[in-house]
């Protein structure tokens, strides 16, 4: 192995994810998520099957490292379950959002299973690996004027399957057609936290000054498995991204300097 080449230096930055040189050139970008008590078994507090679970833990890790500009080469999926059933239905969960992103003939997926006690409740942890070039690298884009758009009505727990329905969740497919707008600047998705917190770090990414307008329930309302994405865009382009997205959308600020 030539050791000159592995990761040496990690980049800071305020988001969910770890970007380390590659080289001068070439940034890896790696996120993950994890789920515990949700799924189909009898201790889990939540109850969704495994294809469900496999689907919103492994959309979190995708849309943090997509967001950034990264393309992808790997997920790992570590799952504190048995191969068969639920394995194998929290795997087909994964590759279902990998197809909706596009990335089902592109990504090596490799993950392991416990295969030797019984368990009673769920336990699944995600991993994403991407690279980027580091000079293209999809942060701290927003400019002075950009208006802060969350895409996605916020939702967790019991709220999501049926948002979901109603077409009220950000997924993917959106974040696909965000990364392909050129007014379109900083794309992040929104967490547990809530906006807020994805606002502060969208300020400390590109120090700027937010403006924002939102009701406190809404600004810390929990967005789960990112159920909701902020996008920072040109102002003049607010009707045009509309025409673009089908998704609830809502002004929540602006930045200036």
């Amino acid at each position: 192995m030539n050791l000159e080449s592995l990761p040496t230096k990690t980049i800071q930055t305020a988001r969910d994810v770890s970007i380390m040189d590659v080289n001068q050139d070439t940034v890896m970008v790696v996120g993950c998520d994890s789920s515990g008590g949700i799924g189909p078994k009898p201790l889990d507090k939540i109850k969704v099957s495994g294809f469900t679970l496999g689907r919103f833990t492994a959309r979190v890790a995708l849309m943090e490292v997509l967001a950034v500009g990264a393309t992808l080469t790997c997920l790992t999926n570590t799952l504190g379950v048995e191969p068969d059933p639920t394995g194998f239905e929290i795997l087909e969960g994964i590759k279902h959002e990998l197809s909706l992103a596009q990335l089902d003939d592109s990504v090596v997926v490799i993950g392991s299973t416990e295969k030797t006690i019984e368990v009673e409740q769920t336990g699944i942890g995600i991993t994403v690996v991407g690279v980027a070039p580091k000079n293209s690298l999809r942060i701290g884009w927003s400019k002075p004027n950009d208006l802060i758009v969350a895409v996605g009505r916020p939702s967790v727990k019991d709220e999501v399957l049926p948002a979901e329905k109603r077409g009220e969740i950000a997924d993917l497919a959106d974040l696909l057609k965000f990364l392909n707008c050129g007014y379109v600047h900083d794309i992040i998705p929104i967490g547990s936290h809530g906006m807020v917190h994805e606002v502060d770090v969208l300020v400390s990414d590109s120090g700027l000054v937010a403006e924002l307008d939102l009701t406190d329930s809404y600004a810390k309302k929990s967005a789960g498995p990112a159920t909701a994405v902020l996008v920072t865009i040109e102002k003049n382009r607010l009707s045009q991204f509309s025409e673009l997205i089908t998704k609830p959308i809502q002004v929540i600020g602006s930045f200036c300097e």
